[in-house]
């Protein structure tokens, strides 16, 4: 069970000294769960200490040239979200499975000199006020994009077709949308950002108008990243 709610109070506490996990093509989104696997020593630290205190951490995106530094501080983007680990595993070898689902999107504020990995103290984003109302042409538009012959052609549509006949708001749908069916890093970065949630779920509704055909949903691979495979 969660711990805390992306649309309720978060304890200040929650946002200081927060473990940090960057990777090169992953962006998180509020109640989208990603399955990680950690086999770096530094990660296995950091996902230890998550587990024994409040099993939280922010994912946060890689700037390119990450190669050049991944062993210090390579450069990330500011704009991140924070996560909850759901459940665990540690294998025999000291490796850890575990599922982190994002609860809110946070804005850094200030690193900590820390080690042997990044920790962070976070803000969170201000989001405009928005009703269901507000957002009734974006979901009407997105019920029709992901209609039937859209999920035939991009099998992966099919569960959010589902959930826009439901009561989850258009919002969060909109998000876990864009973590499992875009492919455009920068663009899911920018959406991540952005703050004015009609803004963001309108563009989230043209990317879908734009779509590819997606990779299936899964456990994702982490290209060059060393941390996860």
């Amino acid at each position: 069970m969660a711990l805390f709610s992306s649309s309720g109070p978060l304890p200040s506490s929650y946002l200081k000294a927060v473990p940090l996990f960057a990777l090169p093509n992953i962006v998180l989104f509020p109640r989208a769960v990603l399955p990680l696997h950690v086999f770096e020593e530094r990660y296995r630290t950091m996902t230890a200490d998550a587990l024994g205190g409040r099993r939280t951490m922010a994912m946060a995106l890689l700037k390119p040239g990450w190669e050049k530094n991944y062993y210090g501080r390579p450069a990330i983007d500011h704009v991140v979200c924070l996560g909850e680990i759901l459940n665990h595993e540690q294998l025999p070898d000291g490796k850890y499975n575990f599922l982190l689902q994002g609860v809110v999107r946070a804005r850094i504020v200030h690193e900590h000199d820390s080690h042997p990995y990044r920790t962070v103290d976070l803000e969170r984003l201000p989001e405009t006020p928005v009703t269901e109302l507000d957002l009734s042409d974006q979901r009407q538009r997105l019920t029709e994009l992901l209609g039937t012959d859209f999920a035939t052609f991009l099998p992966a549509a099919q569960p959010f077709e589902q959930l826009l006949a439901g009561p989850l708001p258009t919002a969060d749908i909109a998000d876990l949308i864009a973590f499992h069916l875009l492919d455009d890093v920068p663009l899911k970065q920018s959406l991540l950002a952005e703050c004015d949630v009609r803004r963001r779920v309108k563009g989230i509704v043209d990317a879908v108008r734009n779509l590819n055909p997606a990779q299936p949903l899964g456990w994702p691979r982490y290209g060059k990243e060393p941390g996860v495979n």
